[in-house]
């Protein structure tokens, strides 16, 4: 399965609450999905509280698929090809001079 086929299956869940609708109590504008994005994102922080391992990872397994189909929607409602965005931003950071690189090609810094 790829994104564009969990996308598909993540507008079909949302429909069938009816999450789409006008008047919806959950409006699934780009506002209200990064705030629920956010929020999903804080939860898998959750995990890390306290302690350097993960314990439940069936639940911290939910928290990142929770964190992933609020992105696949945001993404998608906002007509964001996100499979492009991910494979342009890979691109960008690939030629990125990361702090402490030492693969930095940059003439002025071999000496």
């Amino acid at each position: 399965m790829d994104l564009k086929d969990l996308t598909g299956r993540m507008h079909a869940f949302v429909r069938s609450k009816g999450w789409y609708e006008p008047g919806s109590k959950r409006p699934q504008t780009p506002r209200n999905l990064a705030i629920s994005l956010s929020l999903e994102a804080n939860e898998v922080l959750e995990h890390f509280q306290w302690q350097g391992e993960i314990y439940d990872r069936e639940e911290f397994a939910a928290e990142l698929a929770d964190v992933a189909l609020y992105l696949l929607q945001l993404s998608s409602i906002s007509g964001i090809d996100l499979e492009a965005a991910i494979l342009k931003k890979l691109e960008t950071n690939a030629l990125r001079q990361w702090d402490g690189d030492d693969r930095n090609t940059d003439d002025e810094n071999k000496s």
